[in-house]
């Protein structure tokens, strides 16, 4: 019977210990849970002071693994804002300086002409007539470069308004050589095609825009094209209904370095000599947005020493 009872109280000790034990467990896992919540609830309040609406749109969760990754992930996404920031506001550095040094230029050489016109040389006819003369020049720049700036702000802001029509895109390619020729001419460079298109290659695209940069890229090849050379356009089929516009010159080529930022605005590779040939400096980021603008995409090789071929593609129709 003493055998009987020792047994129910160590039955009775084991099940109450087992309750305790399990009890504790719950009430120190609750305990535990509730200082980690607090914590992690902390954190995400931190985070939401951020401003980050990843996480803030997200249920607090207190699973270490499941907040170690999302934390991680912030972090990421953080770091690749910041450095996105820093080359923003070091291109806006750029720009602003490229913006005051293309208009200083015009600038000044106007006011030169002008003061020392004040300056007593109005009593001469001959000097007058001269320096006023360049005078205009120097503000046919500035609206040049105007322009374009506007032109460029409402291509950025999505403000293309394209007018699409068929066209024949040869007819176009020789438009520009027409306008271009006395240009070209000053340097000996030679407009061509790579052959007789016998044919109209007719295209879907804005007529007036794609002739603008028909026109830049013309314009780039004669003035970074060697004296005596050629600039050559071809114009092939692509699958898709597609052709491709090939402008190449034999002048001094591109160094690799700046193949990729060719297309920004106001980069020049010949920072000093490129100036004294006029222009904005906008002309080939003008190109690719208006290409871009089409849906369609431009490309650039170039061999430094050889020359560099610009091409584009468009839709074609019949």
């Amino acid at each position: 019977m003493k055998f009987f009872y020792t047994e129910i109280s160590w039955a009775f000790i084991s099940a109450l210990s087992s309750a305790i034990l399990i009890f504790s467990f719950f009430v120190l896992q609750y305990r535990v849970e509730r200082f980690i919540y607090r914590r992690v609830k902390k954190i995400y309040d931190d985070v939401s002071l951020l401003e980050s609406s990843s996480l803030r749109n997200k249920s607090i969760t207190t699973d270490m693994a499941t907040l170690t990754r999302e934390v991680e992930k912030f972090a990421r996404d953080k770091k690749i804002e910041i450095e996105t920031l820093k080359v923003r506001e070091e291109y806006r550095r750029e720009f602003i300086g490229n913006v005051s040094h293309e208009l200083k230029t015009p600038l000044f050489t106007v006011q030169g002409y002008l003061l020392t016109l004040l300056d007593g040389a109005m009593s001469d006819k001959t000097l007058r007539k001269k320096y006023l003369q360049r005078a205009e020049k120097g503000v046919e720049r500035l609206i040049y470069i105007v322009q374009d700036l506007d032109m460029i702000t409402k291509l950025e802001v999505g403000d293309l308004n394209l007018n699409y029509t068929k066209f024949n895109i040869v007819e176009v390619v020789q438009n520009v050589f027409d306008l271009l020729e006395m240009k070209a001419d000053k340097k000996g460079i030679i407009l061509m095609f790579d052959m007789k298109y016998f044919k109209p290659i007719m295209v879907y695209a804005d007529r007036e825009k794609i002739q603008q940069v028909v026109t830049n890229l013309v314009v780039n090849s004669i003035k970074y094209g060697r004296e005596n050379g050629t600039t050559e356009v071809s114009i092939e089929d692509l699958v898709n209904n597609k052709i491709i516009v090939r402008i190449k010159d034999n002048g001094e080529g591109i160094e690799k370095k700046n193949v990729p930022r060719l297309f920004e605005r106001f980069y020049r590779v010949d920072k000093s000599g490129a100036r004294t040939e006029g222009g904005s400096g906008l002309g080939l980021s003008i190109v690719k947005h208006i290409i871009e603008g089409h849906d369609e995409k431009i490309y650039v090789e170039s061999k430094y020493g050889e020359g560099s071929e610009f091409s584009f593609t468009l839709e074609k129709t019949k």
